[in-house]
């Protein structure tokens, strides 16, 4: 049955910015003189700015406060934003969902600022598009508060809702909310229990009406 909300992850997701979170990362660690490890992005995937700082200072010994090691990621993360593509095939089922009356709402771990660049990226940053990012919420994914609130602000039941993830922590909130969870990776990984693998847009489509 097709969903009367759709809540949609941005990084990932909606956009295909992991890389360019990782090179950021990767960039203000090497001004600190530290190498990271090669799977230091998969270990960060779909994790909010303070925790990946906390990892940071207690693995790898970064010594600036959270204000400055932020700061100098988002300013490289703007500087390179020109790069930032759609995913494949996601701002078409956006624009399907949207002409088929799917109340939708971008429900993302990383800051206001890093949202609203990616929205405009991407071409969805309409007049009254909803939105909840790490500043508005108390606790961020996997805690499932973020998409409460996006369920709160649709107007629509977390049964009938649903959440379209492509990371474990993302998807992991969309569960803990008890809305329809649709696991859609970009690399092979197991989502948690309870979600649905989704392992194509083909698949991905199919699953809420929209072919």
């Amino acid at each position: 049955m097709k969903p009367k909300a759709v809540y949609w992850d941005m990084d990932g997701t909606l956009i295909d910015s992991e890389p360019l979170h990782e090179q950021a990362l990767i960039a203000v660690l090497k001004s600190r003189g530290i190498t990271p490890p090669a799977n230091l992005h998969n270990r960060v995937v779909g994790i909010a700015a303070r925790p990946v700082y906390e990892m940071m200072r207690e693995e790898f010994g970064l010594d600036l406060p959270f204000d400055d090691w932020i700061l100098r990621k988002y300013v490289y993360y703007m500087e390179h934003a020109a790069q930032l593509k759609p995913r494949p095939g996601a701002i078409e089922v956006f624009r399907d969902l949207k002409a088929a009356g799917v109340a939708q709402a971008v429900v993302s771990n990383s800051d206001r600022l890093i949202v609203e660049v990616n929205l405009r990226m991407i071409g969805i940053d309409a007049p009254g598009i909803k939105t909840v990012t790490r500043n508005d919420v108390r606790a961020g994914k996997p805690d499932p508060e973020p998409f409460m609130r996006a369920a709160y602000l649709t107007g629509v039941e977390p049964a009938e809702s649903c959440v379209i993830e492509d990371s474990p922590t993302g998807a992991t909130a969309g569960v803990a909310a008890g809305m329809q969870t649709l696991f859609w990776p970009q690399q092979t990984m197991t989502g948690p229990d309870g979600s649905v693998h989704m392992g194509s847009l083909e698949a991905l489509r199919t699953y809420l009406e929209l072919d």
